[in-house]
C-alpha cells in the first residue's frame, strides 16, 4: 500500500506540513495534468536545515546568507519537497497554484502553474540524488496521479529552456520512469505518463 494519500482537499498524508502563503486558486475546472520536477538547496549545495521552508513560508532572515540578498523580492513556493533523506513536507494544496514553474511552455501551453504539481528535490544541478529520493517520489508520484489526471511529467529545465536547469543531468529520468512501471504504473492506458525524451 502506498504511503501517501492525497486527500479531497489537496492534502496528502504522511507529510510535514508547512502551509504557504505563496499560492492562489486554479481556474475552475482547469485539470492538473503536469508534474514538474526541480531541484533546491539553499544556500546552494549545502542540505538540511530550515532555508527552504523559510524561503517558501515568507520567513527567510535575508541576512543569515550573503546569497540570500538576491532573493528578497521573491515569493516561490512548491507543492512538495522531497529530503536527501526521503522525508516529505508540503507546503500547497495540489489542489491549488503553488508559485513554483514562472515563466513557463509545456507543449504550447503557456503558466504551467496553472495546471501542475511542482515537486522540489533537495540536490543541486552537481550532486546525484539519494535512493530515498527516488523512492519516495515514485510513492508520492502515484498517489498524486490516483487523485488527478496526470499525464506529462517534465523538469523545469524542460518548461523554461535556458532560464531554468533543473533538475539537472544528475536526475536519472530512466530510473524515474522504469520504477514507476516496476510498480505497475503506466501498465495500462489511464495511467500512460508521458516522459522528457531523454527518459528512454
Amino acid at each position: 500500500m502506498n504511503r501517501f494519500v492525497i486527500g479531497s482537499d489537496g492534502w496528502s498524508s504522511n507529510v510535514l506540513r508547512e502551509p504557504s502563503p505563496n499560492f492562489d486558486a486554479r481556474a475552475p475546472g482547469m485539470p492538473v495534468d503536469l508534474l514538474v520536477v526541480h531541484n533546491i538547496s539553499l544556500p546552494p549545495g549545502d542540505f538540511g536545515g530550515t532555508y527552504i521552508t523559510d524561503l517558501f513560508t515568507n520567513r527567510l532572515d535575508w541576512d543569515a546568507h550573503p546569497y540570500f540578498d538576491q532573493l528578497r523580492q521573491l515569493r516561490v513556493s512548491a507543492h512538495f519537497l522531497i529530503r536527501r533523506d526521503g522525508s516529505v513536507t508540503q507546503f500547497v494544496s495540489a489542489n491549488d497554484r503553488a508559485w513554483h514553474a514562472g515563466a513557463s511552455n509545456h507543449c504550447g501551453r503557456e503558466r504551467c502553474n496553472d495546471f501542475s504539481i511542482g515537486i522540489e528535490l533537495e540536490g543541486t544541478d552537481f550532486t546525484p540524488f539519494e535512493n530515498a529520493q527516488y523512492d519516495t517520489l515514485v510513492d508520492l508520484t502515484m498517489a498524486l496521479a490516483a487523485r488527478y489526471p496526470l499525464s506529462d511529467v517534465t523538469g523545469h529545465e524542460h518548461i523554461a529552456p535556458g532560464r531554468k536547469t533543473d533538475p539537472g543531468p544528475h536526475f536519472d529520468w530512466l530510473r524515474f520512469r522504469k520504477a514507476l512501471l516496476h510498480q505497475g504504473y503506466a501498465a495500462t492506458a489511464e495511467f500512460a505518463l508521458k516522459f522528457p525524451p531523454q527518459a528512454g
